[in-house]
């Protein structure tokens, strides 16, 4: 089985990924274009959702849902590597402190 990367190892492998796409078709990527991808992504995940839960039409696709997740964080790892974002940090000022601070 394959070791779970860490968060910086994901983002770089995210990175190599997308140089490549970017490479193949084309496209010019900036933080907008990164943003607006994360946007993007972020309503096929919502429709996936709709899907299953039976509010929209189509099939659902429980696979389809994890696909589109893994692209919201696909590109929440891209725009943060444009953005300058430290995300691991980010997550432990934000997120983590909160485990710090729970009573023994």
């Amino acid at each position: 089985m394959t070791p779970v990367p860490t968060l910086a190892e994901l983002s770089q492998k995210v990175l190599r990924i997308s140089d490549i796409y970017a490479a193949e078709h084309g496209i010019e990527r900036d933080r907008d274009w990164a943003l607006l991808k994360l946007q993007e992504e972020l309503g096929e995940l919502t429709a996936e959702h709709l899907r299953l839960s039976g509010r929209a039409r189509g099939q659902a696709d429980a696979q389809a849902l994890g696909d589109e997740a893994a692209d919201v964080l696909g590109m929440l790892l891209i725009y943060c590597a444009g953005a300058g974002i430290d995300l691991d940090q980010a997550m432990r000022r934000k997120w983590l402190k909160w485990l710090e601070a729970e009573p023994c």
